[in-house]
């Protein structure tokens, strides 16, 4: 038998796992650490969209420049070929019909010639851009056209093109050269309005 008075034996040891767990609760960010942190995350966003902007308008200034470079790379050449053009008109022009009407079959040929040759050139000019502008009976446009100088002639509206003296061209939507032109000057005036048929009467009754 054992002594219920005795000592008791050695207690038993305590749960180690349970004595050694740290203390998991989440420490607490400063509110100002957070503020700060949204406003950088802000700003790198912001920096981001503007800098994806930036590349896009590059992208299209390029894209542009690389279409201008294509349609109005030729001016210079261009400018040079009017003057062939030019030279074609007037030989054309200078006494075409009276020499047609001489009969001569190879004055006829070659005068023949030099339109088709002309055609040709107008044709390789606007596969390239380039647009002849013959503006006779059309509103004068200081934007296309260059007055030489006046003529008067009532049997049209003032500021109408009444000659042209030197064919213009367009190379795209920009002016390679403008068109020199005589403008008319003292046009014919509207008509003054006929009095209505109430206004008659009025003047009538009275």
């Amino acid at each position: 038998m054992t002594d219920k008075d005795g000592p008791k034996g050695p207690a038993a040891p305590a749960d180690d796992n349970s004595a050694a767990m740290p203390d998991t609760a989440p420490e607490m960010v400063p509110a100002e650490q957070v503020t700060a942190a949204l406003e950088a995350a802000a700003d790198f966003k912001d920096k981001l969209l503007r800098s994806l902007a930036e590349m896009e308008n590059l992208r299209r200034r390029t894209e542009r420049e690389v279409a201008d470079a294509r349609a109005y790379g030729i001016t210079a050449f261009a400018r040079d070929v009017l003057g062939v053009a030019d030279n074609m008109r007037r030989a054309l022009e200078a006494g075409g019909e009276e020499l047609r009407a001489s009969g001569d079959a190879h004055v006829i040929a070659l005068l023949d010639g030099v339109e088709l040759t002309e055609r040709e050139l107008l044709k390789s000019l606007e596969k390239n851009g380039i647009k002849r502008i013959e503006p006779l009976g059309e509103k004068f446009d200081p934007n296309i056209h260059q007055a030489m100088y006046e003529v008067p002639d009532p049997s049209v509206p003032a500021g109408t093109i009444a000659q042209v003296v030197q064919a213009g061209y367009l190379i795209g939507e920009r002016v390679l050269r403008p068109a020199l032109v005589a403008v008319a000057k003292g046009g014919s005036k509207p008509a003054a309005e006929a009095p209505s048929n109430d206004n008659a009467e009025a003047d009538e009754s009275r």
